[in-house]
């Protein structure tokens, strides 16, 4: 059944409460030609076209070159989210509409402004239309001759209406909410509330996981309507994409001093204009692909696409770039110095509150035994948030280190991509091979992975938000990692393989998630799952973007708002679940109440040494690992973690009796968290 564009029409005002945006003035307008037709006879480099509904003509500025000789006329077909809405010839010779320097035409330059009818076609666009940000709409002119009908050139323009979903107070407000979670998380750690605190930490990241999926979306090199391009850019800030002026001039400084060529495209705006490609390279129609012969061939080295006709068109990760300002050249080291300033910016704060917690015990201001675990091993956690910020940036690392191996800048540029992507990778590898080695030699897992505070504070990054039996989950996140990263960042060309791949990584991590249920509880398995649904969901539109199947074009603009929607929705949903976790664990007086523990039983093996007294610590250190020796008296040595656990039952048993009251004690806990957890 075809869809009629009021109907399109009228489902974005059934959505409008999530568009804030009101209209000031009705306008319809275009500044970039792009060429449809191979060996277009006209090409511009400047045009400006408004329509307006207070009257029934467009008006038009155009200054091109063209080699067209003699009379012609104008076959214009304006569409909008794919659906036609009207299509009619004008001659420019006809008496009542004649175009000054169009009749006839002549080969050379032109400079001309005209106005040209649009009859009663405006009639059929409802007011909204002029309200609703990143419009898909465009017109389509082909210059027939008169004499032959002969088409011999075609140009294509899209219309905006000025308005857009990429607001700077929406990345402001993404960037803080994450950052909220993840200090609160923080600062209940400190505080000795370790499951709010796990519980906090998990669903922020979760949702630092789900900015940085549909700023990848971003980056893929697939056909996107507009909105959607405008959708995915209000989060790129998440992989460290960040314009500022003069970072940007010390990186086109440094890659030129190491032997780069920097890109220089906007320089070049004044005298080329530059097309953000809606197609994926490889659903280039056989009318035009001969313009980017050049271009996809040097592709593996330099930024930019340059057609035959002096300008450029950029897509996937350029067409990022492009949108944030940004050279295309400066990318990969504006992602690394950003992620960098993020983690030096944190360990000078962990730095401070230490320091300030010092003067304020000093001063007698807090209580000595405030903050107690944070001021003994300071170092250690310090050691842990950082190994915790290196998984939190090894999606962002993993495509801009890959993707600079295809654009070799510079030699310098090259090698910082080497360093940093195998030194990522080998951190987190041989963090996660710890957490394997250790839980390997034991029979219960919890045990050993959440009795030592320094095995916790250390590695607790890779497995504290799993249940303690899926602590080997991290490998496949890992993995997941990597191969998502690899088709974004090689794939660039080639939008259905992306789409295509997409789907099938997605599909496997939901079906994995939905199967193992991995995470910490129910609660947190539902938030991760719900997120997983929806990158799954997410890549299923990509596909439909690339129509490959041959839809009809309004299919792929209704599915771009669809997205939007559903994602912009789901985003809100995400924060607001945030803010009022950070919030409610602060109004209660024990945080760790909010949250049911865990069946695994980690809470009794996580007890800080400033809730319990040395005899009731060691009493419950002897319960889980069978003897009578402190974690206290141990160095930080595997071997020596993996020496307690050597002990015979007959230790055990002896212990046990030296200390039945706690025990016994320690027994009726576990057996009523486990009851608690099963309710």
């Amino acid at each position: 059944m075809r869809l009629s564009f009021a109907a399109v029409l009228g489902f974005l005002c059934c959505s409008s409460t999530v568009l804030p945006f009101v209209a000031a003035d009705k306008i319809l307008e275009s500044n970039s030609l792009n060429s449809c037709q191979d060996e277009s006879a006209f090409s511009a480099s400047l045009f400006n076209l408004v329509i307006t509904p207070n009257n029934t003509k467009a008006t038009c500025r155009i200054i091109a070159t063209t080699s067209v000789q003699g009379n012609i006329v104008f076959d214009i077909n304006l569409k909008a989210y794919g659906y036609g809405i009207f299509n009619t010839i004008i001659d420019p010779c006809d008496k009542d509409n004649k175009f000054p320097g169009l009749c006839p035409m002549s080969p050379g330059n032109l400079d001309t402004k005209f106005d040209f009818p649009l009859d009663g076609a405006l009639d059929r666009l409802p007011g909204i239309t002029y309200s609703i940000p990143d419009l898909d709409a465009s017109i389509q002119i082909f210059v027939n001759l008169t004499s032959t009908g002969e088409s011999v050139a075609c140009v294509k323009a899209d219309f905006s209406t000025g308005k857009t979903v990429e607001q700077l107070a929406v990345k402001w407000v993404t960037a803080i909410i994450a950052g909220l979670g993840l200090t609160s998380a923080a600062v209940l750690s400190a505080l000795g509330y370790s499951n709010a605190a796990a519980h906090l930490a998990v669903n922020a990241m979760s949702l630092f996981g789900y900015f940085q999926s549909q700023a990848i979306i971003g980056l893929t090199g697939i056909h996107m309507p507009p909105i959607v391009q405008a959708w995915t850019q209000n989060f790129q800030w998440s992989m460290g994409i960040i314009e500022v002026g003069w970072m940007q001039r010390i990186f086109t400084w440094y890659q030129r001093s190491t032997g780069g060529e920097p890109s220089t495209l906007f320089s070049s705006l004044s005298s080329a204009s530059v097309q953000v490609l809606k197609r994926s390279l490889d659903s280039i129609p056989s009318g035009v692909s001969h313009l980017m012969d050049r271009g996809v061939s040097a592709l593996s080295k330099r930024s930019n696409v340059k057609l035959t006709n002096g300008s450029y068109v950029v897509y996937g990760i350029q067409r990022v770039a492009y949108r944030t300002k940004i050279e295309t050249t400066n990318l990969f080291l504006t992602g690394l110095v950003f992620f960098y300033f993020f983690v030096l910016f944190t360990v000078v704060l962990v730095a401070l509150f230490k320091v300030i917690c010092e003067l304020c015990v000093r001063q007698r201001w807090l209580k000595s035994d405030r903050f107690l675990d944070f001021r003994t091993g300071w170092l250690t956690i310090l050691k842990g948030i950082f190994f915790r910020l290196t998984l939190i940036g090894f999606p962002q690392m993993t495509i801009l280190c890959l993707w600079e191996f295809t654009q070799v800048d510079s030699p310098a540029l090259v090698i910082l991509a080497v360093v940093f992507f195998f030194g990522m990778l080998g951190t987190l590898g041989w963090a996660t091979f710890q957490v394997i080695r250790l839980a390997h030699r034991h029979q219960n897992p919890a045990s050993v992975l959440f009795s030592d505070p320094q095995v916790l504070n250390r590695l607790g990054f890779l497995y504290i938000q799993f249940r303690a039996s899926a602590y080997y989950f991290i490998i496949p996140v890992l993995g997941y990692t990597i191969v998502k990263g690899m088709f974004i960042a090689f794939g660039q060309h080639k939008g259905v393989v992306q789409a295509i791949a997409l789907i099938i990584i997605e599909v496997a991590a939901l079906i994995s998630t939905s199967v193992l249920r991995p995470w910490m509880d129910k609660r947190t398995n539902s938030f991760n799952i719900a997120i997983q649904v929806f990158n799954f969901l997410n890549a299923i539109f990509l596909l439909v973007f690339t129509n490959v199947y041959g839809a009809p074009t309004m299919v792929p603009s209704i599915v771009g708002i669809v997205l939007f929607v559903a994602n912009a929705a789901f985003s809100l949903i995400l924060l607001l679940m945030v803010i009022i976790s950070s919030a409610l664990v602060f109004w209660q007086k024990n945080p760790d109440s909010r949250y049911r523990f865990m069946i695994d039983d980690r809470t009794s093996f996580m007890k800080s040494q400033t809730q319990l007294d040395n005899t009731e610590l060691d009493a419950l250190g002897v319960t889980a690992r069978g003897d009578g020796t402190s974690y206290a008296s141990l160095g930080n040595s595997t071997e020596d973690i993996d020496s307690i656990y050597s002990t015979s039952n007959t230790q055990t048993r002896s212990a046990l009796r030296q200390t039945p009251m706690t025990a016994t004690a320690h027994n009726e806990h576990t057996h009523e968290d486990r009851e608690k957890f099963v309710d």
